[in-house]
């Protein structure tokens, strides 16, 4: 068994101690049990009146409402312990901190005005939200499957001269782990800055507990993202999703994919795996330059000036628009939904979806069936062979009300559908790492990039109207049940949020 998997053992076993000593006091506290009854009433009324009234989306917040109401104690002590993290996490506080201070590496440029001019709404939302600026100096491949990614990742690779830095959800241990990591370590042994930086719960079962250990001793900086520490408070909601490879602060890779061997189909998990990758040589380096120092800074805090990462490139091409977006929970702004929004209620002719998760809330729902009722072409591509076959029955939950409105739900055939990208009228596109469900859409860090009026929507569109081709359109007839699983999936969607 492998060590972080024990670790991740002790860490749900301290989760269970946890609850079980917050129960324990209030049994101690028996001859008051009225008392405590009405002590733990007031307060869990409190959490959920709060709830209420600060919520901008009961859908996410309604299966913690129901519990707390239904069980004030032990509902309350959960949202306590599990669902109110945020504001007791250290790393998530020092992040915050970094994320005003940092504004001052974010210029915007004379796109600006262009923008306006030519009234392009979803940019001038993301750039009033999302902070960061419009960039047109880019060049941009796109693939459709990792395993042409990782052939380009080790030929950039092998080419850094100045830094390398590395963040993924997940890191395996594996064939391309193995190759990437002799690169990095003959490029530190050069004196290329390297670091790594991977999330915690992601990898817990992937790499042993003392990995940052591991890696320094090769000359290699390494953090793991928010880790998890058993019995000192579980914070295992919100995690760092994103998927960026940074060479020499002119090349970007990010996209669906993670570092591990079924990426690159050199393992096989759920049959083909489906993934894609944007690389992007040109100015919005400079962002996922920013964006990581950022989240790598509210870990170790050794840099004071940011610029020394910064490139100036030479492309001067001004083929359209791509804007990077960073969400995070940590602020009031659902950004990455918002995103998708204004993509499908912007649609005239089609938008095109492919998404490993199916699990929205009520605004989701009403825009796609919205949209397919004003005429627009939507269509959504989903696994063919599930990974996880309970959140695989919820996201079949979702197919009955939107196929009643002309949605049209494609099922690829081949295998795992992990993909998370859109695609809209042969003109707007999104690719990054935000799955359509409620941990990507609420909980997690999570990254993308907006593309507008750029030659790459023409290769995306290509992609997904050959993956249609693989896949198969789900009728009416298939999503027809019977009571019990209707009922079952009426339970998984009410508790959605939560899983």
């Amino acid at each position: 068994m492998r060590m972080g998997f024990r670790r991740l053992i002790i860490v749900f076993i301290s989760f269970i101690l946890q609850i079980y000593l917050s129960m324990a006091i209030s049994l101690l506290l028996s001859d008051h049990l009225q008392v405590v009854k009405i002590i733990y009433t007031v307060i869990s009324m409190i959490i959920v009146l709060n709830m209420v009234k600060n919520s901008r989306n009961l859908s996410y917040h309604l299966p913690w409402i129901i519990l707390i109401m239904i069980f004030p104690i032990i509902g309350g002590l959960l949202y306590l312990i599990i669902g109110n993290n945020l504001k007791r996490n250290k790393t998530f506080k020092k992040l915050k901190e970094n994320y005003l201070s940092d504004q001052k590496y974010i210029i915007n440029n004379n796109i600006v005005k262009e923008i306006e001019e030519n009234s392009l709404d979803s940019i001038k939302y993301l750039l009033k939200y999302n902070k960061f600026p419009v960039t047109k100096n880019n060049e941009y491949k796109y693939y459709t499957l990792g395993d042409y990614a990782y052939i380009d990742m080790i030929k950039d690779l092998k080419k850094a001269t100045k830094f390398i830095f590395i963040e993924y959800f997940i890191i395996s241990e594996g064939e391309m782990w193995n190759n990437i990591l002799r690169i990095l370590e003959d490029k530190a042994r050069a004196g290329v800055e390297v670091r790594v930086m991977y999330d915690d719960a992601g990898s817990v079962s992937t790499l042993p507990d003392n990995y940052p250990k591991i890696l320094a001793k090769k000359g290699i900086k390494c953090v793991a993202f928010n880790p998890l520490k058993p019995f000192l408070g579980v914070f295992m909601n919100n995690r760092d999703h994103r998927k960026i490879m940074i060479i020499d602060g002119k090349i970007t890779y990010t996209g669906g994919m993670n570092i591990a061997d079924e990426y690159i189909n050199k393992k096989v998990r759920f049959g083909k795996w489906k993934d894609n990758a944007l690389r992007i040589y040109g100015d919005a380096t400079w962002n996922f330059t920013i964006s990581f120092l950022t989240l790598w800074n509210s870990h170790i805090k050794e840099d004071s000036d940011y610029t020394k990462y910064k490139c100036n490139i030479s492309n001067n091409i001004n083929d359209g628009y791509a804007v990077t977006y960073f969400d995070n929970p940590l602020d009031s702004e659902e950004l990455s939904e918002n995103v998708y929004l204004n993509i499908i209620n912007k649609a005239k002719k089609y938008v095109y979806i492919c998404t490993p998760y199916l699990i929205i809330d009520n605004n989701m729902l009403n825009a796609l069936t919205l949209a397919s009722k004003r005429g627009v072409d939507v269509r959504i591509i989903v696994p063919g062979i599930p990974d996880k076959k309970i959140i695989y029955s919820l996201t079949t939950s979702y197919f009955e009300p939107l196929i009643k409105y002309g949605v049209k739900i494609y099922k690829y055939r081949n295998g795992f559908m992990h993909s998370k990208v859109f695609v809209s009228d042969d003109n707007i596109a999104t690719v990054g790492t935000v799955n359509m469900d409620f941990r990507s859409l609420y909980l997690h860090f999570e990254c993308g990039v907006y593309l507008e009026s750029v030659y790459v929507v023409k290769d995306i569109k290509k992609d997904l109207d050959e993956t249609l081709l693989e896949s198969h359109l789900i009728t009416k007839d298939e999503i027809s049940h019977g009571i019990i699983k209707g009922v079952w999936q009426a339970l998984l969607r009410l508790v959605a949020p939560l899983l």
